[in-house]
């Protein structure tokens, strides 16, 4: 944790890594157990070599329903928690991880994803990523087959230094890319992590806020965790946006920022009610704005182990960081995935929310569509829809994240 321009900013591992897979092996209770074990001794010794920081290592092991389908059924019925409020708004039963929907501002052609695994390595040492990669899928290729290798990299820029996501755009010729400032912690240009925005620790774990019925208490501790991968159009950003307008499209209209801060700590929206009106009196509304009643508690809540989190906390725990892969460093489908050789500047997405559908919730808001229903009638990719009119995503993914005990192969020790 820093204090830059007078905010508390989270300082983020500097390199990151995804590497989804699919499980390549017989559903066999035996084969099963077997990869279960394999891949926890291989999860075991990395923990022992990596302490947990952004000097070591911290990894994230997080399951698509692909896998629970295939190896699992019986016993993910009957343990997945349930989504209470999205069953109760939707009059069925919804778990706490669904398919990932397509969004009003989604292309036509954004791929949804079919990965049975995707882990998350952050680390400011690249070695340690590669290392973690090959004990956790090179030296396994009997249980896994990779399907992607997603690479990034995020901040290093306070105080005036030169940022790392500037050096390494700075070495392509992407069109907009000689526009960032040289010292932003991500590519559009603002200090992505204070820590207001972000969610506090065990927040977003199924059993905090009471969103999710947990059958038992095999997933108490798990959380969900959204992927996608998101292409940015810098030279759009830069040239149609001047800086107050991108002040404005980041956090909320009317919002007077000087200009050479990165770091804000933009004024809260707290209401529908609120954005409606920044909307009404602009026509257009902020990112940061659009999702804060959907992303910030409506009321105090008293969590399960007595934890008090007040009215307007945060939820969303975001992971994100910028890339130059187009739209990935490697695929096993390079033609579904679209793969091209030349770089382009986008965001790998992740985000742990406590469920499916409270992602969901809070990415309508940034098209406008609110937590009350109601909607704001704007265009998909509209420049009134801010920093969504320079976003394009490509591909998408819910996953389950079980707790730490069952994070190899969960589920398959339990009889179906």
């Amino acid at each position: 944790m820093i204090v830059d321009e007078g905010v508390e900013v989270v300082v983020p591992p500097r390199r990151h890594r995804v590497v989804t897979a699919r499980v390549e092996m017989d559903a066999t209770p035996s084969a099963l157990q077997e990869a279960r074990h394999a891949l926890e001794s291989a999860l075991t010794e990395l923990d022992a070599r990596y302490p947990p920081s952004p000097e070591g290592l911290t990894l994230t092991v997080a399951w698509g329903l692909p896998y629970f389908r295939r190896f699992v059924p019986g016993q993910a019925r009957r343990e997945i928690p349930i989504d209470r409020r999205a069953s109760a708004a939707r009059g069925r039963e919804i778990r706490v991880l669904e398919e990932a929907e397509r969004f009003p501002s989604d292309p036509a052609d954004t791929i949804h994803e079919r990965n049975d695994v995707a882990v998350l390595l952050r680390s400011d040492n690249l070695d340690a990523l590669d290392e973690a990669q090959q004990r956790l899928f090179g030296d396994l290729p009997e249980i896994f087959a990779v399907t992607s290798i997603r690479n990034g990299f995020v901040g290093g820029g306070f105080e005036g230094r030169r940022s790392l996501p500037n050096r390494m755009l700075a070495a392509t010729r992407v069109r907009g890319g000689a526009l960032m400032p040289s010292s932003a912690e991500l590519f559009l240009g603002f200090t992505s992590t204070v820590k207001r925005s972000l969610g506090p620790p065990k927040i977003v774990n199924f059993e905090t806020l009471g969103y999710a019925e947990l059958l038992s208490g095999y997933f108490v501790g798990g959380t969900h965790m959204h992927l996608s991968h998101i292409g940015e159009n810098l030279l759009a950003w830069y040239l149609n946006f001047g800086r107050a307008e991108r002040v404005e499209a980041m956090f909320r209209p009317g919002l007077e920022v000087p200009p050479t801060r990165q770091t804000v700590n933009s004024a809260p929206v707290d209401s529908v009610a609120e954005l409606r009106h920044d909307y009404e009196r602009r026509r257009r509304i902020g990112h940061v704005g659009s999702i804060q009643p959907a992303s910030r508690l409506e009321r105090d809540v008293v969590a399960r182990d007595g934890t008090l989190y007040p009215k307007g906390t945060a939820v969303p725990q975001r992971a994100d960081f910028n890339t130059l892969d187009n739209p990935f460093a490697w695929s096993v489908d390079p033609a579904r995935d679209r793969l091209e050789r030349e770089p382009a500047a986008g965001v790998h997405f992740v985000v742990f929310n406590p469920t499916s559908d409270d992602f969901a919730r809070v990415r309508l808001a940034m098209d406008g569509v609110l937590p009350d229903g109601s909607r704001l009638e704007l265009p998909a990719r509209s420049i009134g829809q801010g920093l969504n009119s320079v976003l394009r995503t490509t591909h998408r993914q819910n996953f389950l994240v079980p707790p730490r005990a069952h994070r190899s192969f969960p589920l398959t020790e339990l009889s179906a």
